[in-house]
């Protein structure tokens, strides 16, 4: 059995948290704790990878770990030039 490694983002969302895989788009999921989302990811990502599999399909490998940053924006009123 071959091991995967992935990159999870994590997004608070209603009192939960939204899983997604950047690395396997449409690989998403939640959970109402980070350890539960954590753990559902990895039920997810492993239901995908398999089905990619019995699909004879090839299985993403992430190359290198996806980055986030956090950007502050001014909106909603034309700024003065």
């Amino acid at each position: 059995m071959e091991r995967y490694t992935y990159t999870v983002v994590l997004t608070p969302e209603r009192g939960a948290y939204a899983v997604s895989v950047p690395a396997l788009p449409g690989c998403v999921t939640f959970g109402t704790t980070v350890e539960e989302a954590i753990e559902m990811a990895r039920e997810a990502i492993g239901l995908w990878i398999e089905d990619l599999i019995e699909q004879g399909e090839p299985v993403p490998l992430e190359t290198e770990p996806s980055r986030t940053a956090i950007v502050t924006v001014e909106a909603g009123v034309a700024l003065a030039r």
